[in-house]
């Protein structure tokens, strides 16, 4: 039975990844630090059952921050792959805690590198990034060569991770694999991400329970994809023959306010008596539109991502109406 290590479990990736592996017939080790052990909504389903907690899934003690954690967990787990889904992954706060942000999303990636190169560098690397390194990009759609030009703390941090992901490839022929993720969405995102604060307010203003939505630059356009399916694109990856970089997308972009609409209309209200924007949620600064062109992971992987916009809003809003609707019973 193959050996998977899953750093940030109980995020929205690492817990669709987790799903997926089981489902592949992989033993999953979960990494799960102290501030995330009271959130664990998004595996409980898995702690729950009998048949795979403590069967072939299994909850390790540890923090990116800790590198003496980490060697102990990949002792411990003994994995053929390692799939780093765990950092400070929210732009927003990454502007606050620009110290926090550099060392979890940039310096561990180097420190996990450096500890997998000693315990056993035959395993199997994934490192997820970011279309935000393209920045104010210099293309209409972004592949795998397009210059970053990164416009936040956050984004500057993953531009490290995937150069030093990619020196640890070439220097000691480790496979050590990088995915420029575009932005991802599913019912397991916090509200702090637009997409879910946009679902989960839809949701509750149907019900009745909330008479507002307060929302920052209605005209960004974003290329928005499910993350569910996104997961299988990182497995699908490291079972290349080879390591390499590619872009993960769905290759459209849609506006907040197309995303706004599309929600409200799931329920069959008018956002125009809900919804406002306002300056202060608006970010320091604005990257360019970023589309993926993804033909690299059409060619070399075959994978090409089949929820697109509709379906995902459809997806999120129906999951958050049914939250809301069996809270209320």
């Amino acid at each position: 039975m193959k050996r998977a290590l899953i750093l940030g479990v109980t995020g929205q990736d690492g817990s669709y990844l987790a799903d997926l592996l089981l489902e592949q017939g992989y033993r999953v080790y979960g990494l799960v630090r102290r501030s995330a052990t009271g959130n664990t909504q998004n595996i409980e389903h898995l702690l729950n059952d009998p048949r795979v907690f403590g069967q072939r899934f299994f909850v390790l003690r540890g923090d990116l921050g800790d590198p003496t954690s980490l060697y102990r967990a990949i002792n411990e787990a003994q994995p053929a792959e390692i799939y780093n889904e765990a950092d400070q992954d929210h732009v927003r706060w990454s502007y606050d805690m620009v110290g926090y942000s550099s060392d979890i999303t940039g310096s561990a990636v180097a420190r996990l590198l450096e500890i997998i190169k000693q315990i056993d560098p035959k395993i199997r690397y994934f490192q997820p990034c970011t279309s935000n390194m393209f920045g104010l990009a210099t293309s209409e759609k972004q592949v795998e060569s397009t210059p970053f030009n990164p416009q936040s703390p956050y984004a500057c941090c993953k531009v490290f991770a995937y150069y030093i992901t990619r020196y640890y490839r070439e220097a000691f022929g480790m496979f050590a694999a990088n995915a420029i993720f575009y932005n991802h969405e599913s019912p397991r995102r916090t509200v702090e991400y637009v997409t879910r604060k946009i679902t989960k307010s839809v949701a509750r203003i149907a019900n009745k329970k909330q008479d507002k939505l307060v929302l920052g630059d209605l005209s960004a356009r974003i290329d928005w994809g499910f993350a569910g399916e996104y997961m299988e694109a990182a497995w699908r990856i490291l079972q290349h023959d080879k390591p390499d970089d590619f872009v993960v997308a769905t290759g459209e972009a849609h506006s907040v306010k197309e995303f706004v609409d599309e929600a409200f209309a799931c329920v069959g209200l008018d956002p125009a008596q809900y919804v406002s924007s306002e300056a202060a949620h608006f970010r320091p600064t604005k990257t360019s539109t970023l589309i993926g062109d993804t033909s690299k992971l059409k060619r070399e992987v075959g994978f090409e991502p089949q929820i697109k916009f509709k379906q995902l809003v459809r997806l999120m809003v129906d999951a958050d109406f049914e939250a809301e609707r069996r809270s209320s019973s």
